[in-house]
Order: C-alpha cells, then sequence, then structure tokens
C-alpha cells in the first residue's frame, strides 16, 4: 500500500491484448473481491458519505463472478465496482479499450431531467469555433442521453441522487475508449446538430508553466505540472522575473492529473513571510473503550522561502482544476494571500489516497483515506470561489478578464 499525499497523478496501465485466451481462475477473483470490498470498508474514509449500500455491491458482484469468461470481464468487473462510488478518485489503474475515459473537455449538468453543457475546456482547447455553452445535450452516438445514464454499467447507486447523476452523466459523454462521442445538441438558439468530441483537439504542452505579462500584470500558468517536483525550480525563476509587476495571476485550469504537496508548499512558499496554516486534514474518527468518537485531524502549515512576492496575487480555477490543484486554490485562500477567481473546481473528494494492489489479478486501485477541508471548516470538494465567474462563451476567456479586474481593482 502506497501513499500519495494531497492529489493525483494519472498514469493509466492499458492492456490491449487478446484477453480471451487466458485461462480465468473465479476462485481467484472471488479472492481479490473479498479483498477489494474488505479494503473499502476500512479505508475508503468517504463510504459512509455515498449514497450507495455495500451490502448490495457485494451481493450483487458476488453472483456476477460466474459469469466472468474472458480478462477483459474481469477487469471490467473491478472498474465497474469502483465506480458504483461515484468518486473520480476511486479508479483502477489499468483500462482496457472498454474501459470508461476519466473525463472529457466538456462538463454537464443535469437538472429537471434536461442536460446542458455547463463548462467547455475553452483554454486547452486548440480548434472550438462553435461557442456550445448552454446546449442541451440530446443524444450521444445517436442514443437518447437518458438511456445512456440509465443503462451505466452500476448498480447498487441511486442514478436519480443529484449528484450521482451527473456524474454517470459525464462519463457516458467522456464515453468509453473503443466507441466514437458524437453528441446531438440542441443549441441555445433551437439548431440541432451534431458535434464530435473526438474531433476537438486539446493544446499539448512542453513545459512545466507558461510564462506571459499584460499591462505590466504577471501570468503564470501551470501545464499540468503539479507532480513534477522541478517545477518549483521552474516557478522560483519565474515568480523572480516578475517581481516588479504590479500584480500576479497564477493559473491552475490545466491542472486536471493533481500533483503532490511539496510542489504546492514550494509554490506557496514564494507568497508569505512567516509559517502559516494552509488546508486542515481529517485522517479518521477515533474512539477509545466504547467512548464517543472524536474526530482526529490537524493543520498543514507551509514556511516562507526566498524572496517574497509582496503585491496582489490572483488564483484562477475551473472544472480542470483538480485535486492538488484545488489543494493549492484553498490553501492560498486560507492564507489569505490571494483572491480566487473562476467556477467549481474538478471537485474530487479527498486529498490522500492510497494505492492498493490486489494479491491475485495484478491491479491496484486507489482509494481516498483522508478528507481535505479549507482552513474555514469548507470541504476541499465544496468550495466555491468568491469571484465566481459562469462561463457563457468560447469566444473569449471570461475568467481571466475577471483576474485583471480584479489586480486592477487592489491596484487602483
Amino acid at each position: 500500500m502506497k501513499k500519495l499525499i494531497l492529489g493525483i497523478t494519472i498514469l493509466l496501465t492499458f492492456s490491449f491484448a487478446n484477453s480471451q485466451e487466458t485461462k480465468i481462475d473465479r476462485n481467484k477473483i472471488e479472492e481479490d473481491f473479498e479483498q477489494i470490498i474488505s479494503d473499502i470498508k476500512n479505508n475508503y474514509i468517504y463510504l459512509n458519505d455515498k449514497k450507495v449500500d455495500i451490502d448490495c455491491i457485494y451481493s450483487n458482484y458476488k453472483q456476477k463472478i460466474k459469469l466472468i469468461d474472458s480478462e477483459d470481464q474481469r477487469l471490467l468487473f473491478f472498474e465497474y465496482l469502483l465506480n458504483e462510488f461515484y468518486d473520480s478518485h476511486v479508479i483502477l489503474m489499468r483500462a482496457i479499450r472498454q474501459s470508461y475515459r476519466l473525463d472529457s473537455p466538456i462538463f454537464t449538468v443535469t437538472n429537471n431531467g434536461k442536460t446542458k453543457i455547463k463548462n467547455v475546456w475553452q483554454t486547452q482547447i486548440e480548434n472550438i469555433d462553435l461557442n456550445i455553452m448552454g446546449s442541451e445535450v440530446l443524444k450521444i452516438n445517436g442514443i437518447d442521453i437518458i438511456t445512456k445514464i440509465e443503462k451505466f454499467p452500476t448498480i447498487c447507486n441511486d442514478k436519480n441522487d443529484f449528484e450521482t447523476r451527473n456524474w454517470i452523466t459525464n462519463k457516458v459523454i467522456a464515453g468509453k475508449y473503443n466507441e466514437p462521442r458524437v453528441l446531438t445538441l440542441k443549441l441555445s438558439n433551437g439548431k440541432i446538430i451534431d458535434f464530435d468530441l473526438d474531433n476537438i483537439k486539446l493544446k499539448k504542452e512542453n513545459s512545466f508553466l507558461t510564462l506571459s505579462t499584460i499591462n505590466n500584470i504577471g501570468i503564470i500558468r501551470l501545464n499540468n505540472s503539479l507532480g513534477q517536483n522541478a517545477l518549483i525550480e521552474k516557478f522560483d525563476s519565474a515568480i523572480d522575473s516578475l517581481q516588479n509587476t504590479r500584480g500576479l495571476i497564477i493559473d491552475l485550469r490545466n491542472t486536471t492529473g493533481g500533483g503532490n504537496s511539496y510542489v504546492a508548499r514550494g509554490i506557496m512558499s514564494r507568497f508569505i513571510n512567516e509559517s502559516k496554516p494552509y488546508q486542515l486534514h481529517q485522517i479518521f474518527d477515533e474512539s477509545r473503550d466504547n467512548q464517543p468518537i472524536i474526530k482526529r485531524s490537524w493543520a498543514e502549515y507551509v514556511s516562507p522561502r526566498n524572496k517574497q512576492y509582496k503585491n496582489p496575487v490572483v488564483v484562477l480555477v475551473g472544472k480542470w482544476t483538480g485535486s492538488m490543484g484545488e489543494g493549492l486554490a484553498i490553501g492560498f485562500d486560507g492564507l489569505g494571500r490571494a483572491e480566487i477567481a473562476g467556477t467549481e473546481m474538478k471537485r474530487l473528494a479527498g486529498g490522500s489516497t492510497n494505492d492498493f494492489y490486489l494479491k491475485n489479478e495484478n491491479l491496484n486501485y486507489k482509494l481516498m483515506t483522508e478528507k481535505l477541508f479549507h482552513l474555514n471548516g469548507t470541504p476541499r470538494e465544496k468550495y466555491i470561489p468568491k469571484n465566481y465567474v459562469s462561463q457563457s462563451s468560447t469566444e473569449k476567456d471570461e475568467t481571466l478578464e475577471k483576474g485583471i479586474e480584479l489586480i486592477n481593482k487592489m491596484t487602483e
């Protein structure tokens, strides 16, 4: 069991071999099934928060073992079991062509029977030339979105629950690796079109960060690099070169892969002049000698380092600010060292993951073992920026505009 503090960098292993030729040992599958259920019961800190019956999972999935005839079915068995918890931090670290992708460049919300696009990963898309914000998703690959949601391969979670249904909807839209993702959209003007998600091209970043300035406002954009320890040195060089700017914007909207707290503390340490707490941890509920349960928690501190940047700071966040990116945002807010602007973040529950390994199946998976909170007590996954920006268009960067507006107000 290997611990990864505060973030998660997703490096899935893919297996595309012909699995039908491998002999399936169902006794070993059952042994590993018992292990994964035990691991979830004993270690998954969000188990009691989830609207899912672990006994339902146990009884239904145990019955499925006798139907497993191939390696692909074996892997999907464990993948779907973990999907019951509608938690994008709880994942199998191996995928096949029939597996569901982790996410997509759009985010939808389902309300009153309608699924609408709320966010588009605008800053990372090279070729978005159609404003699909607010569009209703009617179908995917010609099948009604409602039907796709209902047929999503989970058994025991409540697909009518708002949080669960939205998680499943976005998983359906992310799609399987071996299937197209053609969405039938009803645009805000009423026009109905087909929109192929696989035609979207994402920018490929070759550097840990991108540095620019606008009207003597420094902008540091982190390119999904919070898991790279060498980012600290690159960030130091950037912040040293921006010491004379009148304000700084740190763009965390491309941190979807998470990272680690060593890097996050390395960044925050350049903005304070004394050691300060930046987030709260809840490790577990403790009870001794049948006495009342007492929550065990602690505050994590960050200490100053090198020359401090003293001018106003704004941190930009969005739906692709994930895991350690979320931790960095609430950290800056908790320190009182930056204004946070943007939308809800990726809302990945918890912050500390453990790797668990199945004894027989050569598979590992992640479970959240620790909850993280803003210093004000707000769970990290529930945090909403004070300077909320409701994305309405893909034709301009509304969140960056808000960040510049905030810097201008603070430096008037």
